[in-house]
């Protein structure tokens, strides 16, 4: 008798022990690392019992919208701007509130107010439904219905340094994405790096906005790496707050499964329509990058102004590249790139940026691809004296240079360990030794003087055309397997994707690029997107790089490097 009573009471305390075990794990993370506020939480048992409807729903999961590092600094205006803030709540806001029953109602007319404010009427944005676009991009109603019938998850990056002319632009950006794909497939991460503008003022505004709308989001502040300007390594501080701004991409994997289509780099202003005619390039393609086209007012003209990061197939940079340039004086040298862009149509590059882009993260980010830089540049803030180079180091330039160069090696990488998969190791040893090619390998040297126009443009590289270098030729030879053998990284620019800037006519550009009538060449369907021919990697690439710290004005210089992926795979395999 009484050991039944005993068991009986065993009983009970197991069942009250494994009910306040399941009570835990249902409403806390199951992954301890989750134990600051704004970070992604992981899957808890009632997660998997109830389920949702959408994976990225903030007004179920609190931690999907969070805000880290808010700038509290006060400033002239504080006590003016709360004390207006404190008399229009007691007096026209307060008074009117009588219940909880009324919320929802004042929740829905701040939003109404919200879309009404953000619906591309009024900054640079207004223009957007009637700039010229070949393909009748904007004529067509239901141009991108195929796409957004797919429900896929898009994670939109923004990294702002003190550039509040154009955030707002930006924020009513986000705002028509999430009109057109809803706002639970959205996840915005918005990076203020050390800016010393308004910027913080409008990422509380965006704040507010996402907020009430629903959509899940990070902001968040950072400050520099260093408060010396001269001891700042701009491609260093670039791979910083790119790998920041996609902390929630990684976490939202790591810890709740969820996997983004694809990752919207928002810089500059680009158009909602445009930003969805690169996705659907992105996607018919399967390619690992998409960009737009960068544009910069420049003594008088539009010039592509990211030449400190975009080249074409063969490596070169976009020398001589106006808005208003003839057929046979286009941006890309090659003769299959300049024939698509004379028809606006998307064309192979060996690496681009050019403003607003868009990134597929199965072939990247969740390959384990993060942003980078070089390791050996010279801090001027020590010693003005230049370090000696040897003429084959490596090239110091952008962490999107590296970025694109990690997408090649990727994608080689893939291709050898499939050949690896299907042929034994000594077979494919065999099958090299009979294909080794000696190859030529020319190495363009430029002197390495400071390019005198390397801070014109909107982003610091447009060169003037008559400022082309001459270039001073040496050779070297050495063994290697031609780049071309290795499989393609699929990188492209969609001329029809424009970004520009504070003080550039979004309109008169668009009338130079594609004409009045915006002609369509007589393409319709997947023509005009898809590529049917992939190129490999250029053998050699102009490097445009930063040597030394000195923040992102610092001089640049150039040269032409041989590249070989085959090299790099045998110091990374």
């Amino acid at each position: 008798m009484a050991f039944g009573f005993r068991r009986r009471n065993l009983t009970r305390v197991f069942i009250i022990i494994s009910a306040a075990i399941l009570i835990r794990l249902a409403t806390s993370s199951t992954s301890s690392s989750s134990s600051k506020p704004h970070e992604i939480q992981g899957h808890g048992v009632l997660d998997f019992v109830h389920g949702s409807e959408s994976v990225l729903d903030s007004r179920r999961y609190a931690f999907l919208q969070s805000r880290v590092g808010r700038d509290e600094r006060g400033d002239l205006m504080s006590d003016i701007v709360r004390n207006g803030v404190d008399d229009y709540w007691e007096r026209f806001q307060k008074p009117y509130i009588v219940g909880s029953d009324t919320a929802q109602m004042d929740s829905q007319s701040v939003v109404s107010s919200i879309e009404t404010l953000l619906s591309l009427n009024g900054w640079v944005a207004a223009h957007c439904p009637t700039l010229i676009r070949p393909f009748g991009q904007n004529s067509h109603e239901h141009a991108f219905d195929d796409l957004l019938s797919k429900n896929h998850l898009y994670f939109v990056g923004i990294v702002i340094h003190s550039a509040d002319h154009f955030l707002v632009d930006q924020l009513a950006v986000i705002v028509q994405l999430a009109k057109r794909f809803g706002a639970s497939s959205l996840f915005v991460s918005m990076l203020d790096y050390d800016s010393s503008d308004s910027t913080a003022t409008l990422t509380d505004l965006s704040e507010a906005v996402l907020t009430l709308l629903g959509i899940p989001y990070r902001i968040r502040r950072v400050p520099g790496m260093t408060a010396d300007p001269a001891a700042a390594y701009y491609p260093a501080e670039e791979a910083y707050m790119r790998n920041l701004a996609l902390e929630p991409l990684k976490e939202l994997y790591e810890r709740r499964k969820i996997k983004f289509y694809r990752v919207i780099w928002l810089k500059g202003f680009t158009c909602p329509n445009d930003i969805l005619e690169t996705i659907k390039v992105s996607d018919a393609n399967d390619a690992a990058m998409v960009c737009g086209m960068d544009w910069a007012e420049h003594n008088g003209f539009f010039i592509f102004s990211d030449r400190w990061r975009t080249r074409d197939i063969n490596g070169d940079q976009f020398r001589q590249s106006k808005s208003s340039s003839k057929p046979d004086a286009v941006p890309p040298r090659d003769r299959v790139g300049s024939s698509r862009y004379s028809q606006h149509l998307p064309f192979q590059v060996f690496c681009c940026e050019s403003g607003t882009h868009v990134v597929d993260p199965a072939q990247s980010y969740y390959k384990g691809i993060s942003y980078r830089a070089g390791t050996d540049f010279h801090n001027v803030s020590t010693t003005e004296t230049l370090p000696e180079r040897a003429p084959d180091a490596p090239c110091l330039d952008s962490s999107q240079a590296w970025f694109c160069r990690d997408l090649w090696l990727q994608k080689a990488r893939e291709g050898v360990q499939e050949m690896d998969a299907s042929n034994s190791v000594a077979r494919r040893k065999r099958a090299l030794e009979e294909e080794d090619v000696v190859k030529e390998e020319v190495v363009h040297r430029v002197p390495n003087d400071a390019d005198p126009d390397a801070n014109a443009g909107s982003d610091y590289d447009a060169m003037p055309d008559s400022d082309v270098p001459v270039e001073d030729l040496s050779t070297t030879t050495r063994l290697s397997i031609p780049n071309s053998l290795f499989r393609s990284a699929r990188i492209l620019v969609n001329p029809r994707c424009v970004t520009t800037y504070a003080g550039v006519s979004h309109t008169q550009l668009a009338l130079d690029l594609f004409g009045a009538e915006g002609e369509d060449h007589g393409l319709r369907g997947a023509g005009r997107y898809v590529l049917d021919d992939w190129e490999g990697a250029p053998e050699s690439f102009v490097c445009q790089e930063q040597r030394q710290t000195g923040g992102r004005k610092a001089t640049k210089t150039q040269r032409r490097l041989g590249y070989s992926i085959h090299e790099d795979l045998q110091r990374y395999l």
